[in-house]
């Protein structure tokens, strides 16, 4: 586990911040909101990253990250007059669980080995472990990002002002 330092974070932040703008110019995000997409990725992966170091474990910590991706961008979406989804998808990327998809697909394919299995049964378990855990980590990235829109769920959150939520609390 990494050690919780300042440069630690930003260096966390910046990887994020270019994966963000990155996935934005793929998507074909306008390119006045690149920045936008990759400052939302770069603070919802810190976010993330601070909440693991302070073991609040990966689930917790990525519903965390995507909740501020969420709710920010419904927030900077009428501020530069452009769809929540432009900024937040690809600053949510960077919370995909690849690794654990990725060994997911390798368990799977050793599982279709029957001597594999025989060898090493614990195979069955770790595949069923990362399954789980990467389900679990792209449903709570998907609820992450919807819970500002149902939230804010009006024709238009243009007038919504943070003093309108906290007075809702």
């Amino acid at each position: 586990m990494e050690e919780l330092t300042l440069l630690n974070i930003l260096r966390d932040f910046g990887i994020a911040f270019i994966v963000g703008f990155c996935w934005a110019v793929l998507f074909g995000s306008p390119k006045r909101l690149l920045v936008v997409a990759g400052l939302l990725g770069g603070m919802g992966h810190s976010m993330r990253f601070i909440l693991i170091q302070l073991d609040f474990g990966m689930i917790t910590a990525t519903l965390a990250g995507s909740v501020i991706v969420g709710l920010v961008g419904i927030f900077v979406a009428h501020r530069v007059d452009s769809p929540p989804v432009v900024f937040t998808m690809p600053a949510c990327i960077t919370m995909i669980p690849g690794m654990f998809a990725y060994r997911t697909m390798l368990a799977g394919i050793k599982i279709t080995d029957l001597s594999i299995v025989k060898e090493d049964p614990y195979i069955l378990v770790e595949a069923a472990h990362n399954l789980m855990l990467t389900m679990s980590l792209l449903f709570t990235l998907a609820i992450g990002i919807c819970i500002g829109a149902l939230l804010f769920r009006k024709s238009s959150v243009k007038h919504i002002s943070f003093k309108d939520v906290i007075g809702k609390g």
